[in-house]
């Protein structure tokens, strides 16, 4: 029988990924805060609309806006973290699905340790 073992991916902190990873967060910062300018814009328009209530328009493109700056606050957290962190260190990425197979007379707890895929520039150097 096989069954499905998630296993994280762990990056090695290296000068060449930790400015990706700055990059990328300072990226996905931009990109939300062009998205609270164009949901503040939809909302003026959609407000100086008849027949809708402008509380209600208030409210959902307020809700959206929040959603997205808890997130831009959450990037500047990260990139905090980033820079605090030394050259060497391992990162949980993310997460993969493993097939394990297990049979009768299994060792149970030796299927259920703790793997991972250790990376480094893009490169597996390690499988634990």
């Amino acid at each position: 029988m096989n069954i499905i073992q998630k296993i994280p991916v762990k990056q090695v902190l290296t000068d060449d990924s930790k400015e990706k990873m700055n990059q990328k967060f300072c990226h996905k910062k931009q990109q939300l805060d062009q998205e609270c300018q164009q949901l503040l814009f939809e909302q003026k328009k959609l407000q100086n609309k008849n027949g809708i209530s402008k509380q209600e328009v208030y409210k959902r493109f307020q809700q959206e806006i929040m959603r997205r700056k808890e997130q831009i606050k959450w990037i500047e957290f990260q990139l905090e973290q980033l820079e605090i962190l030394p050259i060497g260190s391992e990162l949980i990425e993310r997460e993969v699905e493993a097939l394990v197979e297990v049979s009768e007379g299994s060792n149970w707890q030796e299927l259920m340790e703790n793997k991972a895929i250790i990376i480094k520039d893009d490169i597996v150097i390690r499988i634990e």
